[in-house]
C-alpha cells in the first residue's frame, strides 16, 4: 500500500481538517472544491479508513483521522523546514525564531543571547516567551529548560548544568560564617519558592561528612524564583538560588554564600527541539550563540 499512496494527498486532507471545511481549504490551496474532495475521498479508499466525518454543516475528523493529521503536522513541518534549508544555502539566517525558556534563565541569560542573535543576524526577529510552565515544543522553534526532563521523543542537547546555591544578604554574613551544618540552619529566615515541588526541604552533602536533609520553616513564601531572588536581596532571609541569578550579586557582594562547603542537587540545561529532520539556519545559529553563552558562563563562575 505504501508504494501506491500519493504523498500529494496527504497535503490536501491536511488542509481540510486545518480548515475544518472542503470550501475553506479548496480556497487556500486554489483549487476546486471538488477536486479536494476527491483526493480526500481517495486517500481514504487507498487506507482503507474514513478520515473525515462529513456533514452538511461541518467536518470532522474520525479518530483514525486524527491519529494521520498528527502525523501530517510533522511531515508538513519538515518538508516546510527542508525547502527552507535547501533555500537559504549558505545565506544569512532570516525569519522570526520563537523560543521559550523559564522565567529566570531566560531573564538571565537567554535575553541578552537574543539581543546579540539580532545584531548578528539583522533579518531575523526573535519572539522569547518565558514562563516556568511547559510549553508546547511543536508550537515553537526550540525551548530550554532546567533540571530533569521527562521522556520525550523531542531532540534534546545538554548544553550545561547549574548549581542551587544557599545564599543570604550581606547583613547576615556573620552570622552565617560562624554556622557548621544545615542542621544550625533553622534559626534563619527562609524564603520559599514555592514554584518547587518540594519548597522547603533541602538535601545537602559533604565530601566529607556525608549527606543531611533539613526542612526549613520560611517566613516568606513566593511562586516565583525571581522574586525569591528580590526578596533576599532585600533582607528577607536565606534562600536556595541557581547560579546563573546570583552569580554577580555574590561577585559584588551584595549576596553572600551559606555553607558553601555543602552542596546542594545541581541540574542540566537543555535545548530541546521538536522532533525533525531539518533546522533552518535561524535555529542553528541561535544553539550555537547560547551554547557559546553557558561556555563562558561557566568559565567565569
Amino acid at each position: 500500500m505504501a508504494a501506491s499512496l500519493n504523498l500529494n494527498r496527504l497535503a490536501y486532507f491536511s488542509a481540510v481538517a486545518d480548515a475544518g471545511s472542503f470550501t475553506r481549504a479548496a480556497g487556500q490551496l486554489g483549487m476546486t472544491k471538488a477536486v479536494v474532495s476527491q483526493q480526500v475521498s481517495r486517500l481514504e479508499q487507498e487506507l482503507g479508513v474514513t478520515l473525515l466525518t462529513r456533514t452538511t454543516r461541518k467536518v470532522s475528523l474520525t479518530e483514525a483521522g486524527g491519529t494521520l493529521h498528527a502525523r501530517c503536522a510533522v511531515i508538513m513541518r519538515e518538508s516546510a523546514a527542508a525547502f527552507d534549508e535547501l533555500a537559504e544555502g549558505s545565506a544569512e539566517p532570516k525569519g522570526t525564531l520563537r523560543v521559550a525558556a523559564s522565567f529566570d534563565y531566560g531573564s538571565s541569560v537567554v535575553a541578552a543571547v537574543a539581543a546579540d542573535f539580532t545584531r548578528h543576524f539583522p533579518r531575523c526577529a526573535v519572539e522569547l516567551s518565558l514562563s516556568d510552565r511547559l510549553v508546547d515544543l511543536q508550537a515553537v522553534d526550540l525551548t530550554i529548560r532546567i533540571g530533569q526532563l521527562p521522556d520525550s521523543t523531542h531532540q534534546v542537547r545538554r548544553i550545561g548544568t547549574m548549581e542551587q546555591l544557599l545564599v543570604g544578604g550581606a547583613a547576615l554574613a556573620a552570622q552565617v560564617a560562624r554556622l557548621r551544618g544545615p542542621e544550625e540552619l533553622a534559626p534563619l529566615p527562609f524564603v520559599a519558592n514555592g514554584a518547587l515541588p518540594e519548597p522547603n526541604l533541602w538535601r545537602f552533602s559533604h565530601a566529607r561528612r556525608g549527606r543531611r536533609a533539613v526542612r526549613l520553616s520560611s517566613k516568606l513564601r513566593v511562586d516565583a524564583t525571581p522574586a525569591a531572588h528580590a526578596a533576599v536581596l532585600a533582607g528577607a532571609g536565606i534562600s536556595v538560588l541557581p547560579d546563573y541569578l546570583v552569580e554577580s550579586d555574590l561577585e559584588a557582594g551584595r549576596l553572600v554564600r551559606v555553607l558553601p562547603e555543602w552542596r546542594l542537587r545541581s541540574g542540566g540545561i537543555h535545548v530541546l527541539l521538536p522532533s525533525a529532520r531539518f533546522r533552518p539556519q535561524k535555529v542553528a545559529r541561535f544553539v550555537e550563540l547560547i551554547v557559546r553563552a553557558e561556555a563562558a558562563r561557566r568559565r567565569h563562575a
